[in-house]
Formats: C-alpha cells, structure tokens, sequence
C-alpha cells in the first residue's frame, strides 16, 4: 500500500466512523477554550474538564482573569500538572489578551503564540476548533499514532516534521477534522503500551499491524 493509498483509506474510515470528531475539552466560547487548553498540557481532558467549571464562574472573561492575583487563582488549578506555571500563564495571557487584542482570542498562529503558555501546538488547537483553519496539532497522541501507522517517515522525529507531513497529505478542508481523528484513536484504541490492534479499524492500513501480526503469523 503506497502511503497515497493509506491516507485515503484511513480518512475514508474516520468519515464512515466518526464524521463529527471534536475536542474532548468543555467550552462555550474561544476565551474558555483557550483556558481549558493552556491548563491541558501534559494533563489529562477528563482532568481539566473537572476544574475549568470554578474558574470560569469566577473569572468568566480575560477582564476578570487579568485581575485575579496568583494567590488567589491558584487553588482553582492546584489539581492540575504544573499549577504554578500555569497560573502565571494565565494571569499573563489575559493581560496580554486585554493589552494587545481588546481583550479577544485572535485567530492567527502567530499572533497567539505571542500569549504566556501558548506555543504551536496550542495555538494550532485553538485555530482549528473554533475557526476550522486547517492547522495540525501534534500532541503525543498525533505524534505517534501518525508515526505507528505510516502516515509519516520514521524521519519525522519532531511534532513540527510531523505537522508538515501530515499537512501536505491530508485534504486542506479535513486537517481539523483530522487532528481529532488522531487524537482520540491515540487516546482509546492505539495506546502508547498496549495499542488494542486486533479491534482497530484501520489495522489493514497500519505498518505497525502488519509488521507486529501478519509478519509473525
């Protein structure tokens, strides 16, 4: 299979499969997500989701973050992996929001990766969700599921090596569809330890399947 043929035949199983793919993280609007996903890294969806309720009750637009002083949005985020960098990112982040974008979530990459605690990944998550730009998050997730499967060389040893790949070859009007398909199939069936292959349904297209069952069968 030629990784032109593996591509359509794994976007063509995600279409059947899950044609509604989308975050996992609770949100009402682009200022809420932009939260959820900076209290995100190296945490888990399920994680934030318990904790983002309180913060934005008590903080509901940047205005109101910017305010909030670190002894007193810290409890808010104790819970969650890396709180005290985090809530400085925070703080920093509404700040910049009001002083720099009138207090709203712009809409470029490069424009949010000027905010505290926003780096290519988030910003690309951001741009994706709410405006369906066709940029690619690599998470661990999308990391090594595209390597595993084939979607990208062995080459592709960095998140950004693997964003450009995936890129090139993914429809332009599917990449943010696409960067959820990835993360939820690295997230419930191809596991980092124990990926569940005999039950993945895309295992006729998958390198990792072939050389770790049919070889050995």
């Amino acid at each position: 299979m030629t990784r032109k043929e593996r591509y359509q035949h794994i976007i063509n199983y995600f279409l059947e499969h899950s044609p509604n793919a989308e975050t996992e993280l609770i949100y009402d609007n682009p200022y809420q997500l932009l939260v959820a996903v900076i209290l995100s890294a190296q945490c888990t969806d399920v994680r934030v989701n318990l904790t983002t309720p309180a913060i934005f009750k008590k903080y509901p637009t940047p205005k109101a973050l910017a305010k909030a002083s670190f002894d007193e949005l810290f409890p808010f985020i104790k819970s969650i992996s890396y709180p005290n960098n985090k809530t400085k990112h925070l703080i920093g982040m509404a700040n910049l929001l009001l002083e720099k974008f009138n207090g709203e979530v712009p809409m470029t990459v490069e424009e949010l990766i000027l905010l505290p605690g926003v780096g290519r990944k988030t910003a690309n998550v951001i741009t994706s969700v709410i405006d369906n730009q066709p940029n690619m998050a690599v998470d661990t997730h999308v990391f090594r599921v595209s390597r595993r499967i084939g979607l990208v060389t062995q080459t592709a040893n960095t998140p950004l090596a693997v964003e450009q790949q995936l890129i090139k070859e993914i429809p332009k009007e599917l990449v943010h569809k696409a960067h959820h398909w990835l993360i939820l199939h690295g997230r419930y069936t191809c596991l980092a330890r124990n990926p569940k292959c005999e039950a993945c349904g895309i295992q006729d297209a998958c390198n990792y399947y072939k050389r770790t069952y049919l070889t050995n069968s």
